[in-house]
């Protein structure tokens, strides 16, 4: 799509969108921004630097999947260790987001998105030339470390720096960017780990980071604007307590959350899940606390009281889930249950990758009246491609027609749930909160993936047992089927529920 289209799209109808920045920012916007919203003279360049450092990193949150059968066999890993591998990079990133953010708002987005990516590149390196479980599983949570300072500085980066039209798109693309990564990653791990590069096979999951990410080292000093910050700004505490507070509530939300079904859901993980509860809300207390000093929490309570946010993250969260647990299943379906090879596995999830990808792109060419209405006909179409997929897999066999026909409306739906939602969330952020809200809803796409596949996982795995086959598979493919259905609905009702309060 040019720019020229979806400049046409645009302008024919008012765009909440493509606010003016307040004056406040409009000094971070490198020259050349004026009235167009270029970000400087190289915009293109910009964009597609931070976008595809952000693709890098949450592509390996998902292309390690597909590999974990060969790293069990060359690492000879136990269960557990096999689950750290896979886990430490989501748990060290889904942690230290929020901290992410606000280093980024103390030191300069710039100075840290290339930080962040220094050390996850280097990670990435590590990872691939690991030569046992305990290396691997090392690596990976310094690997989850360097996401967690990059990624909130992609989305400050890109409010601070395009305004107007520009801003539109490159939030159209961003969007697209995040909500295409589970599935990609899945299928660029299949494709990777089946081609057995030179031999090496799992290894090339990560090492497929290095040359793109010494590439982005090199282009990302030279195209990134210089950090710019005020003085009040540059005085902004870390907020220790409230650090302190969230960092060990979402440590002991996500641990259980990714280790659980493997240790069998000991007691140890249901206290840590308390736990978790008592200090997330002690994590309120402290930041209501610290603004009515007039400190600076790490999340603005600006953020927290934008139009609809409560209503955005529910939905987010569902969204995420939703689609992390249908991957999942589905992939552990396709394996094991009728035989897929990694390529094959990897490859069918394309369609909804596209798919997904396109919807997030394009959505703004609709008329911008029914911009608020997307979110809950895309969870009432995802809920309906759900029950496809379910009844056309519950026989054991490969779905046909139907299946392909499922993948597409699904693709279809999340990504109608999933982009309008989060660029709505974020038009009602002023600009210099842009660090905050990026971190927060990072954070809260982060604990969707996270709960759905710890949830969804649960009820397939639970199901499937000790059995074998594709029928046995099948079945407890179609039980998931049926909760993914149910949340999909609820999702939906929220959706619609916030729509008609809003009418109203």
């Amino acid at each position: 799509m040019s720019n020229d289209t979806l400049a046409g799209a645009t302008s024919a109808t008012p765009d909440p969108l493509s606010t003016p920045a307040p004056s406040s920012v409009a000094a971070a916007v490198p020259p050349g921004a004026g009235s167009t919203g270029r970000a400087g003279p190289r915009p293109g360049l910009l964009l597609g630097t931070i976008l595809a450092g952000l693709f890098m990193a949450l592509l390996d949150v998902f292309i390690v999947n597909v590999a974990a059968p060969t790293i069990r066999t060359d690492l000879h890993a136990s269960g557990a260790a096999l689950q750290l591998v896979i886990a430490g990079y989501t748990i060290s990133y889904a942690v230290l987001l929020i901290t992410g953010a606000r280093l980024g708002d103390l030191f300069g987005h710039r100075r840290l998105f290339i930080i962040g990516l220094s050390v996850f590149t280097t990670a990435s390196l590590a990872c691939g030339l690991a030569q046992n479980t305990g290396e691997l599983i090392g690596f990976r949570f310094v690997q989850g470390t360097g996401s967690a300072l990059m990624i909130p500085q992609v989305l400050s980066l890109l409010q601070l720096n395009f305004r107007g039209e520009a801003r539109t798109r490159a939030m159209s693309v961003y969007s697209a960017v995040i909500s295409s990564g589970a599935a990609l990653g899945q299928s660029l791990g299949g494709v990777l780990v089946s081609a057995d590069l030179f031999g090496t096979g799992w290894r090339p999951v990560f090492l497929v980071n290095v040359p793109i990410g010494v590439a982005l080292l090199v282009v990302a000093p030279r195209v990134l604007p210089k950090d710019r910050r005020s003085a009040p700004e540059r005085r902004r505490s870390l907020d220790m307590p409230g650090l302190v507070a969230l960092g060990a509530a979402v440590t002991l939300l996500t641990v259980p959350l990714v280790l659980g079904q493997e240790e069998g859901w000991p007691v140890w993980g249901w206290i840590c899940l308390a736990l978790s509860v008592l200090l997330f809300a002690a994590f309120t207390v402290i930041e209501s606390r610290l603004t009515r000093r007039g400190g600076a929490p790490l999340v603005s309570g600006r953020v927290l009281r934008a139009p609809g946010m409560p209503r955005s993250v529910a939905l987010l969260m569902l969204s995420m889930a939703v689609n992390a647990g249908f991957l999942f299943a589905v992939a552990l379906h396709l394996q094991t249950g009728l035989g897929y090879s990694a390529l094959r596995t990897g490859l069918t999830f394309a369609v909804t990758a596209v798919v997904f990808g396109c919807t997030s792109l394009y959505w703004r060419l609709l008329p911008s009246a029914w911009w608020h209405r997307l979110a809950g006909a895309g969870m009432a179409l995802a809920a309906i491609a759900l029950a496809v997929l379910g009844l056309a897999l519950r026989g054991g066999g490969h779905g046909g027609a139907a299946f392909y026909v499922g993948m597409v409306l699904l693709g279809g739906g999340l990504g109608l749930a999933f982009s309008p939602t989060f660029a709505l969330a974020l038009s009602k952020v002023a600009p210099e909160d842009a660090a905050d809200a990026s971190g927060l809803l990072a954070t809260v796409t982060q604990l969707g993936q996270l709960i759905g596949v710890a949830t969804f996982g649960t009820v397939f795995l639970n199901r499937l047992g000790s059995g074998t086959g594709a029928h046995h598979s099948a079945h407890a493919y179609a039980i998931t089927s049926v909760a993914l259905v149910a949340v999909a609905v609820v999702g939906a009702v929220v959706a619609v529920a916030a729509t008609l309060r809003r009418r109203g």
